[in-house]
């Protein structure tokens, strides 16, 4: 009876979404300061499609930042896609990553804001385009992801949001299946990159940013 019970606990986990699932995460956690690798522990069985929207949500949270903070999540964001060009099975962090702290309290915030709106994603996603196998979507998400994140790490306002965007609808695509809003999220993030390229052009012509914005 006990083996029967523990098979059926990852299932009933699996089969939530997205949104709900990242809740229950930290809930279940009773610590008030937990490890990049515990999180990353406990969401190891959705890959690295659940961990690429988790780095990808604060960049896209509507809030005033200080400077700095897009390219500090951008860090993740290259490793894991670096990892799903690659072709790699199972996520991976080198241990001064893992070993970094985040108060629950912070990830409490972080999921309340997002949840509304990832509900609303996730209520318009189904299986579809499932003829490409979650293998092939990870390696072209992951390059994707790279060059998005590029953007992201670059300290220029107002251009990190949409390629962030792009990697958190192509993160749920691949949780879900939805190979349809995988592309979506590519052009949302190929929409990006086009407007950062302008903006530094303009940069390199001598317009200044006070002008320009």
């Amino acid at each position: 009876m006990k083996i029967a019970q523990k098979e059926k606990v990852p299932m009933s986990i699996k089969e939530h979404p997205t949104s709900d699932f990242l809740a229950i995460v930290v809930l279940e956690n009773r610590k008030e300061i937990l490890t990049v690798g515990e999180i990353k522990h406990a969401l190891r069985e959705r890959g690295f499609g659940i961990l690429l929207a988790l780095a990808a949500v604060p960049i896209c949270l509507p809030i005033p930042v200080p400077p700095g903070y897009t390219t500090v999540f951008s860090i993740p964001l290259f490793i894991f896609s670096l990892q799903m060009i690659l072709g790699m099975r199972e996520p991976w962090l080198p241990t001064w990553i893992e070993n970094k702290s985040v108060k629950r309290t912070i990830l409490e915030k972080i999921i309340a804001k997002a949840d509304p709106w990832l509900k609303r994603i996730e209520n318009r996603m189904q299986p579809r385009m499932t003829y490409i196998s979650v293998h092939t979507w990870e390696r072209v998400i992951g390059f994707f992801s790279f060059v998005f994140a590029l953007a992201i790490a670059l300290p220029l306002p107002l251009t990190n949001f949409p390629p962030g965007c792009g990697i958190l609808i192509m993160a749920l695509g691949l949780l879900n299946r939805d190979g349809l809003t995988i592309l979506i999220g590519m052009i949302i993030g190929t929409i990006g990159i086009g407007f950062t390229m302008i903006v530094l052009v303009m940069l390199w012509m001598g317009l200044s940013m006070p002008a320009f914005y």
